[in-house]
């Protein structure tokens, strides 16, 4: 009798043992799948302020000249990437409708090349749907060599259906670093060398 009840009770530490393993498993496996599935839904509804990872087409629509909106552009470095990232002009104020560009600089300080990636973000996110990037160097990874400077343009434009009590958008820029084993370089933005950004 205690053989069969010894059995029985190996038998129920195996299944736990098994359930417990497949549960770790599903968790993996949705963790791993939870940041491009979240891309994708901010990408969808706009939420978060993530904006289109590609360029869009101007608007051809007409200006509303009865308001202005004040967009900043404020950008971050990071720590394991020595890049000066700054931007020409800080604010512009533009029409609902309007197509305006701004210049920001790279310059990479260090001793090789190195490669990274500007990844942009806007406040308020319900006005995300409503910024259109017609050129933009966060489309592409930079590879600048040691001591490189780059400039490269934002060109944007607020759509005329942006909400009227949104008198403000911040676009915000991060610095990221790319390294090799990341997705293979794009053709990067040499504006000062003629090439389109």
């Amino acid at each position: 009798m205690s053989d069969a009840r010894e059995a029985a009770s190996r038998q129920g530490v195996r299944r736990t043992v098994a359930k417990t393993l497949f549960a770790l498993a599903g968790m993996f496996l949705f963790a791993f799948a939870l940041v491009p599935l979240y891309d994708v839904f901010c990408e969808v509804t706009g939420l978060n302020g993530k904006t289109s990872g590609s360029a869009q087409a101007l608007v051809h629509e007409e200006v509303d000249a009865s308001r202005m909106v004040t967009v900043q552009f404020v950008t971050r470095g990071s720590a394991g990437l020595p890049w000066n990232f700054e931007v020409e002009t800080r604010q512009v104020r533009v029409h609902p409708g309007q197509s305006a560009e701004v210049e920001f600089a790279f310059h990479n300080r260090a001793e090789t090349a190195l490669r990274g990636r500007a990844v942009p973000s806007v406040t308020p996110p319900r006005a995300t749907p409503h910024l259109r990037k017609l050129a933009c160097f966060c489309f592409q990874e930079q590879r600048l060599e040691a001591g490189e400077r780059l400039s490269a343009p934002l060109v944007f434009q607020l759509t005329r259906d942006l909400p009227e009590d949104v008198n403000t958008v911040t676009l915000v820029y991060t610095l990221y670093p790319v390294t090799r084993d990341e997705a293979p370089l794009q053709a990067r933005a040499t504006a000062g060398k003629g090439d389109e950004a």
